[in-house]
């Protein structure tokens, strides 16, 4: 059980770029690395492109004047010249910045947590993932819903074939927020999603999608995609050629299917996430609405609800349990517990220590990789008139 003790020598001197005051995400990234006051402390930022903005808004969450920057480059210059100068930067900005602001702060030797989609192409992703090995740093991806202890317990049930054999795997990732185009045209944070040059070659594959996709691939890691077909819709034609909904096959190297639904015009729909993994004895069901239970149904036998923190369960997912059975975790313990890992990882990797960075379960480059190539393999299909391909 986590109760806020150091794990790691010294909290990681840490900044963010954006996640300013007119930001959806920051306050996530900074309640998730804040959570456990030992592990990171925030000492820097070049929060928002309106540089007044952004040190009004560092100040007031507690940075000192100095160490509120008008943008990245020169943060990582001038720290680069302390002595307390920051260790790691979260990059909480649009996804046309993140290649060059990632690769900015591994030339600065800094470690790396960045938002999703990572990058674009998986070409520039696995550049960065080269530059990174070469310089030695950790780059993690803020998937903040994957840190949900529960989904270890699955994880962890499927290894010991407590399911059977995997037959399907069932994803969805929805909301109705977007059902109309008003916030297109009114929220800053959501107009830049809907603009190609600034999301990329996807809205909710790559805004929504990934998060799934990459909680998919936490619970059943030897299972890869072969084939997948994605069919697309843009609803609000103003957001074309960007979708706002997509269904997704997939055909995996097990012989077991998916599907993956993904939505920004699920009008009504507040449970969003969705997971369910059918096996040849039992299957197991998991949504984010109710991230405190994990339901367990094995074929002729009444339905399990699985409660989290009790006794029963995988030590890997009680490792990561903060507040105790009866006490309900939510967003902000998954974010905290992501963050956590990020600190395990850069302290190991700062120390050299490989066999604690290979046991370590947390959303890193690999995983940024792959959301990429999971987007890019969507659109080509989808592009090409919803038709199977290769999962390349």
């Amino acid at each position: 059980m986590l109760n806020g003790e150091r794990l790691i020598s010294r909290p990681l001197r840490w900044a963010m770029v954006g996640g300013g005051r007119t930001g959806q995400v920051g306050y996530k990234h900074r309640t998730g690395a804040l959570r456990d006051n030992t592990a990171f402390e925030l000492v820097a930022g070049a929060f928002d492109i309106d540089a007044e903005r952004g040190k009004d808004f560092g100040v007031n969450i507690g940075v000192p004047e100095n160490r509120c920057y008008s943008d990245y480059q020169t943060m990582f210059a001038e720290e680069a010249n302390r002595e307390d100068g920051i260790d790691v930067v979260s990059i909480a900005t649009p996804n046309a910045t993140h290649y060059d602001i990632c690769k900015a702060a591994l030339e600065a030797d800094l470690h790396v947590i960045c938002e999703k989609p990572l990058f674009f192409t998986t070409e520039e992703a696995q550049f960065i993932k080269e530059l990174a090995e070469e310089k030695g740093k950790i780059v993690g991806v803020t998937y903040g819903f994957s840190g949900h202890q529960l989904l270890l317990q699955m994880r962890a049930m499927i290894e010991q074939g407590k399911i059977g054999d995997v037959r399907v795997v069932d994803l969805q990732y929805t909301h109705g927020f977007c059902a109309t185009d008003e916030g297109d045209q009114k929220n800053d944070a959501q107009k830049w999603r809907v603009d190609p040059k600034v999301a990329g070659p996807s809205f909710v594959l790559g805004d929504l999608s990934t998060h799934t996709y990459y909680m998919s691939q936490l619970i059943l890691p030897h299972m890869k995609i072969e084939k997948l077909l994605c069919d697309r819709q843009s609803f609000v034609g103003s957001r074309a050629p960007l979708e706002d909904n997509a269904h997704v096959l997939m055909h995996y190297d097990n012989g077991a299917v998916g599907t993956m639904w993904t939505s920004s015009i699920n009008a009504g729909c507040m449970d969003a996430q969705r997971i369910r993994i059918v096996g040849s004895k039992a299957s197991l069901e998991w949504w984010d609405s109710r991230p405190n239970e994990l339901i367990y149904e094995i074929q002729g036998e009444p339905s399990q609800t699985l409660v989290r923190a009790m006794p029963y369960l995988d030590e890997s997912c009680n490792r990561d349990e903060r507040l105790g059975a009866l006490h309900a975790e939510g967003l902000s313990e998954s974010w905290a517990n992501i963050y956590l890992k990020f600190a395990a990882a850069i302290d190991a990797k700062d120390r050299g220590d490989e066999e604690t960075l290979k046991n370590l379960v947390y959303p890193d480059i690999d995983a940024g990789l792959e959301g990429v190539r999971w987007v890019e393999n969507c659109v080509r299909s989808a592009d090409q008139g919803a038709v199977w391909v290769d999962f390349e």
